[in-house]
Formats: C-alpha cells, structure tokens, sequence
C-alpha cells in the first residue's frame, strides 16, 4: 500500500501519459500487467498507483521506489522496458518525472 510521508526517504515516480481516449483503458491493462508481473518483483519496488483522467486522455502512473538507485537499476533491466515501450507506442507524449514527498495532509480515520 502507498504511503506518503515526507519522512520516509523514498524516491517517487509520477509519470503522466498522454493516449487517445480509446486506448486509455488498454494503457492501464498494460501497466497493471507490468506492474503485477514484473515491477513489484523488482529490488526496491515500493508501490504503484494508477490514475485515469475522466476525459480519457490520461493516465497518471505514481510509483515509489526505495531509492534512485533501484530506480535507475529498474531503467537498465530489460524485462520492464518491454512494457514501457509498448506504453511509449500507444501513447501521445509521456512526461517522466522524479520527486521527493516534502507534504502530507489528511483528515484522521474514525
């Protein structure tokens, strides 16, 4: 499970994809598919979480990793970069970025 919390010294990917809107639900089969088969066996895989934008033109991926060098280590494997290219093929642009939790807010669970 996620968990943000700026203490916890975790590197966070959020990656935005942007994909014709009839191809957005075949991104996210494919990213939950890569996600269940091969990121969280990887060392260092913290958690991923994927978003759909209502128009259907995005899909947000915001994953965690233990460090940037699990991160990095995942780039170099040949395995996930399978996925990423057939995600890079069906979509319109994709914005990678790393960053580091400095905020977290929530109202308390009863």
């Amino acid at each position: 499970m996620s968990k943000i919390d700026p203490d916890d010294d975790v590197l966070t990917l959020i990656n935005t994809v942007n994909v014709d809107p009839d191809r957005q639900q075949e991104l996210i089969d494919l990213l939950i598919e890569a996600t269940t088969d091969v990121m969280r066996h990887l060392d260092g895989f913290v958690s991923a979480n994927l978003h759909s934008s209502l128009d259907g033109s995005h899909v947000a991926n915001y994953a965690q990793w233990k460090s940037k060098a699990h991160f990095e280590a995942m780039l170099g494997n040949p395995e996930p970069r399978i996925h990423m290219e057939q995600a890079s093929a069906m979509a319109n642009s994709v914005k990678p970025l790393l960053y580091q939790a400095v905020h977290s807010d929530s109202v308390p669970t009863p």
